[in-house]
């Protein structure tokens, strides 16, 4: 799955923290990258890189629910210490901004990931025999 030689003097290297997160092209930053919510799209509609490379896999998965669980846990027990609130409010506080956070998150780290794979060619792991 290694990508065709290409003449790299037509695609200038992109930020992939800037592509990424903006869900762009990674080798030229115009095209769009999803094709809806996290579906990516099957080629660059710019320059026509495919995108059979990305893999993202769980990885932003993962690091959403460290990210969010550290802000939600940390709000919610701040909370609790200070203000002793019922149950029933947690709840209504710590779901929905549980959900906005995670859901906000995913696309951007997953097109995030993606650059990141193109920028360091990432490929499948193999065995050499």
């Amino acid at each position: 799955m290694s990508e065709p030689t290409v003449d790299r003097a037509h695609y200038p290297p992109q930020d992939p923290l800037r592509t990424g997160l903006a869900g762009r092209c990674p080798r030229c930053g115009q095209g769009r990258l999803f094709k809806g919510y996290l579906a990516t799209r099957p080629a660059c509609s710019n320059c026509g890189l495919s995108f059979d490379f990305a893999d993202s896999g769980d990885g932003p998965a993962v690091f959403i629910i460290m990210i969010v669980g550290f802000i939600v846990v940390g709000l919610a027990l701040a909370v609790e210490v200070s203000m002793r609130p019922p149950i029933w409010l947690h709840m209504m506080l710590w779901l929905p901004l549980t959900l906005i956070l995670g859901l906000g998150m995913l696309r951007p780290l997953k097109g995030l990931m993606i650059a990141q794979q193109y920028r360091h060619s990432a490929q499948e792991g193999r065995v050499d025999e």
